[in-house]
């Protein structure tokens, strides 16, 4: 078993957890559920439902991480009581990072493709309509979309192959503050468009009306919903890093830093796009279109729109590398975790699976179109996604809040023992009941809702 590597630093830490949890989510979903559910007013309960929601699981991902010093793969072998079945949580956890991934390198790569489109000048003097055609374009060809997915794959276990310090912790490092840089860029460029001031009163003045248009309840649960889903717990993606990290700092403070930082992208993700969509009256639309369809007809019609598009879209890739990064560096822990392996042996394994697995989401937009999974219209993709977002971050984290707070698991005691180890701010001992009891019926509430939402029982 080869020594477990540490991170050099606390700031890289810091850095690569919440490059895990900075991804797509937070620019092309954040931005556009904050505009259908009143702007400013959404926010403020986003970030109360951050609170209660992410941060306690965050913590406790963390704490078993750090404890067991493995990860998921092997962390509730060595933290369980004798003869019981904690284990079998690591199986999803670990089907759920492989799944995530299997999706996750095919949208990283169109990230890549769009830095170089716009650098050509793909989009110039193309009307709206023609625009989203280069997209559905791109998606038709099974070629380019592998070239693209493959880059990405060599590119990040390239990364990962090279050791947590020189290569995920430097690289990552440095990926994060170009991103932050390009973002506060896009920021000042977006504002100070002419009739951007709309844009940002939409966006930062709250409007009240709006959540009674919609109804306090769904603006709540959509609120709960993207605060728990953006920081991708329950898989064990955090907790890998948990284990890299010495017993100097307690895990709450870290974990609260780790969820600004994710937030600050997110809401300064907001101030790129509406004041540019209020700007050139474009409807700020949902999902992939918006980044892919919206934001190039806008960057279209701006001075300088082919460099301003190109950096959009590396930010958009630093956000989904680092994601990626994150989440192989997961991946190939499990194989030195379980097997012994060597970091060397395990990123060539995993290398070769992640590029066979990857190839279903590729084509199922185009060789295999006809597949229909969920029904009419959806692809191998949001097969995956479903099964990652909507089923294994929730049970997972019912799992990790079960385990950690259960007299029967891991239990309160050695949790906040482990979670309070180090200086900072501690974890509420007053939050015992609500962990225990109230915490694990929110997300299987948030389960529930979403299979109702998907499948309209």
């Amino acid at each position: 078993m080869e020594k477990r590597e540490s991170f050099s630093s606390r700031l890289g830490f810091i850095l690569i957890s919440a490059g895990c949890a900075i991804g797509l989510g937070n620019v092309w979903r954040f931005p556009y559920i904050t505009g259908k559910y009143g702007g400013a007013a959404f926010v403020v309960i986003y970030l109360i439902s951050l609170v209660i929601l992410g941060l306690p699981i965050m913590v406790m991902e963390f704490s078993v991480g750090r404890a067991s010093r493995r990860s998921a793969a092997r962390s509730f072998h060595v933290l369980e009581p004798k003869n019981t079945k904690w284990h079998l949580l690591s199986y999803p956890a670990m089907a759920g990072n492989y799944l995530l991934m299997m999706f996750y390198t095919t949208v990283a790569g169109w990230m890549l493709a769009y830095i170089v489109k716009m650098l050509r000048g793909e989009f110039t003097g193309l009307t709206p309509d023609e625009v989203g055609g280069v997209f559905n374009e791109m998606l038709a060809q099974p070629g380019p979309m592998t070239f693209w997915m493959v880059v990405v794959v060599l590119v990040c276990f390239g990364i990962c192959g090279m050791g947590l310090q020189n290569g995920v912790e430097r690289i990552t490092k440095v990926m994060m503050v170009a991103l932050f840089f390009i973002l506060i860029l896009l920021c000042i460029r977006s504002v100070t468009l002419p009739g951007a001031g709309e844009g940002i009163r939409f966006y930062l003045v709250p409007d009240f009306g709006k959540i009674e248009e919609y109804g306090w309840f769904e603006v709540v649960y959509a609120a709960m919903g993207q605060s728990f889903f953006t920081l991708s717990l329950g898989i064990g993606a955090m907790a890998i890093f948990g284990s890299y990290i010495s017993r100097d700092h307690a895990l709450t403070g870290e974990s609260v830093r780790i969820c600004c930082l994710d937030t600050t992208v997110a809401l300064l993700s907001g101030l790129v796009i509406f004041p540019a969509c209020f700007a050139f009256n474009v409807n700020p639309g949902e999902g992939p279109g918006l980044v892919f369809v919206t934001l190039p007809n806008i960057f279209n019609q701006m001075a300088g729109g082919r460099i301003f598009g190109a950096l959009f879209f590396l930010f958009m890739s630093f956000a989904a590398l680092s994601t990626v990064i994150a989440v192989f560096e997961n991946i190939i822990s499990f194989g030195i975790d379980l097997f012994g392996w060597t970091r060397t042996k395990s990123t060539l394994v995993n290398l070769v699976l992640i590029l066979i697995l990857s190839l279903p989401c590729v084509f199922g937009f185009n060789v295999l179109s006809g597949f229909a999974p969920l029904g009419e219209g959806t692809t191998i993709q949001d097969l995956e996604d479903f099964i990652v977002s909507n089923n294994l971050l929730p049970l997972g984290s019912v799992g990790y809040l079960l385990f950690c707070t259960s007299r029967y698991g891991w239990g309160w005691k050695n949790f906040i023992q482990e979670a309070d180890a180090g200086k900072g701010l501690k974890f509420p001992k007053w939050a015992r009941w609500y962990v225990t009891y109230i915490l694990p019926l929110i997300v299987l509430f948030i389960l529930v809702m979403s299979y109702i939402q998907k499948f309209g029982a």
